[in-house]
Formats: C-alpha cells, structure tokens, sequence
C-alpha cells in the first residue's frame, strides 16, 4: 500500500475538527486525523507493506522549466535554489513533524525522493513492485499507473474516507473513455487549473478521448494533425497551434517510473512491546489518545 501522504494529511487537517490540542493547545488535528485514516486503510483492505510517500519537493524545478505556470497559484515564497515553499495552513504546518513521528512510532517507512513530488516516489515503487499494489490517493493524476494485468489499482479518496472507490482498468475506461495507459496524455490534452496545466485550448475531456480512441497516443495524434487526417480541420488547428505545449507538457504530466528507490523488504508488523510503550507516550505527550491505540491495534490484527 503506498500512501499520497499530503493528500491523505490535507484531507485529515480540514476533515477533523481544530479544536483537538495537544495539552498545551498545538493543533493536531492532521496527525490525529491521518492516523485514523491509516487504521481504517489498513484494517479494510489488509496490506503486507505499508509505505509513505513523501514530497521532497512539491514543485520540482525540472517540471517548471518545461511549464513555467506548474502549479503557480500555490506558491507563497520563491527560494533560489530550494524548494518554492508551498501555500500550507500555518497549523497544518506545524504539525509535519508530527505526523513524520507517527508514521515513524508504526514502523510505516517514509520514502522520498530530492527534486521529484510523491507521484514519482508512488510511480517508481508501483512499476518496480513484484506483488499486488494498492495506491491511496485524492489525485487522479496516479490513474495512469492503474493496471489490471499487474494488479495495480488506485484507492481514490476524492469522495471521502466513507466513500472510497476501487479505481481499475474498467473504472477509468468507463470514466474517461480511455485505458490508463493513455491517461496521461489524455490529462495533457485536457490540462488541469489546479497543477497550472493550461492544455490544448478547446480541447476538453470528450474531445481528448475520441482522439486517443482513434490514434492511440499523443504522437499518434500530433502526426495525424501534421498530415490532416482523422480530424476535423477545426481540432486539427487546435493540436497544431498547442505544439509548443506539447512538445513539453507529456514530461510533466507523466509521473517517474524509474528513480533509484526500492521498497522495504520488511512486512507489517505488530510493535514490540518497547515499540508500543513509545507510540503509546508519544499519543500521551500530544493528546493522540485512541487514535494512536486503534493504530497500533490495527497494525497487530493486519500483521497477524
């Protein structure tokens, strides 16, 4: 199970009330939350590995050379060489390190990687995986890793934790009307407000579709567009004049698949008793309470 983890603690921080403090008023909300989240994941669909992708960097400069407009809107602070700092709540900020030791106090190994976003951690680790793969994430981008034939699906939390959907080869097919390996191309076409993806202007997700339908990928349909078959003049025109765009855009959309990174060999496991009494205190210390104790007890059902 590999976890989008700032989707999951983003999710946590404006689903629990702000009003949960550690005993001297820190918020913890996110941590709390997010511990829950990781013990109904856990406990519903019974993983052997359980791995925290981190975002070393949310906003890699390589993708914002490519497209100087990646994910703009969510930039409070340019830093020369380092990572831009990402518009984050203060209280949610502060409690990263936090949610990093909780993570840590289950045994759930957090893996990230410099210059590349969780999406690539995710990528990397489900393409090199040997065994089935269940990715948890609120970001529909990861639907192009979704892969039947090698047991890859994605848990999709869009529509809450009580409201989790299976997203498979036929669930995307039915969606968008295009296989999850075109998904990727067909995100390029569309773009995305949300990651400052502009896309190919008066191209939408119907559009887009047809066209992969017809010409399988996007240099498939980029050469059709040079030849002048198998579109009408109009949507002809429209991948002509994006050329620009999409010269660079697939290099971004795409997640990594092949960073230096390998999973952790070791399983799941129940917490030694040394382990537990110090999930338990640090759950003391900051007012984590049954969140920390189901966690833990979910770990221990899970691994057994």
């Amino acid at each position: 199970m590999l976890l989008d983890t700032a989707s999951l603690y983003f999710r946590a921080f404006y689903g629990v009330p702000d009003k949960i403090t550690a005993p001297d008023g820190s918020p913890i909300n996110a941590a709390r939350g997010l511990l829950d989240i990781v013990t109904k994941l856990i406990t519903l669909y019974e993983p052997t590995h359980v791995i925290a992708c981190w975002d070393d960097d949310w906003r890699p400069q390589w993708r914002v050379d490519l497209i100087p407009s990646y994910k703009t809107h969510r930039v409070v602070e340019v830093v020369a060489g380092a990572p831009d700092v990402e518009e984050v709540p203060d209280p949610l900020e502060a409690q990263i390190p936090l949610i990093r030791e909780t993570l840590g106090a289950l045994r759930i190994p957090i893996i990230g990687v410099e210059a590349h976003e969780a999406d690539d951690v995710i990528g990397t680790l489900a393409t090199k995986s040997t065994l089935p793969v269940d990715i948890v994430t609120g970001d529909r981008d990861l639907f192009q890793l979704v892969d039947d034939a090698r047991d890859v699906r994605v848990i999709y939390t869009a529509r809450g934790m009580s409201n989790l959907e299976i997203v498979t080869d036929e669930v995307v097919a039915g969606r968008y009307g295009v296989l999850p390996s075109q998904y990727a191309d067909f995100a390029t076409m569309r773009g995305d407000a949300s990651d400052g993806l502009p896309g190919v202007a008066g191209v939408g997700e119907k559009t887009a579709a047809t066209l992969l339908q017809a010409h399988g990928d996007l240099d498939g349909i980029r050469a059709a567009a040079q030849a002048g078959e198998g579109m009408s003049a109009g949507v002809r025109a429209k991948i002509i004049a994006a050329s620009d765009y999409l010269d660079v855009a697939p290099a971004v959309v795409a997640v990594a698949t092949a960073l230096d990174i390998s999973a952790p060999e070791e399983r799941l496991r129940a917490l030694d008793p040394a382990e537990s009494d110090h999930a338990l205190a640090l759950a003391e210390r900051w007012n984590l309470g049954s969140s920390m104790t189901r966690a833990i007890a979910a770990v221990a059902r899970t691994a057994d």
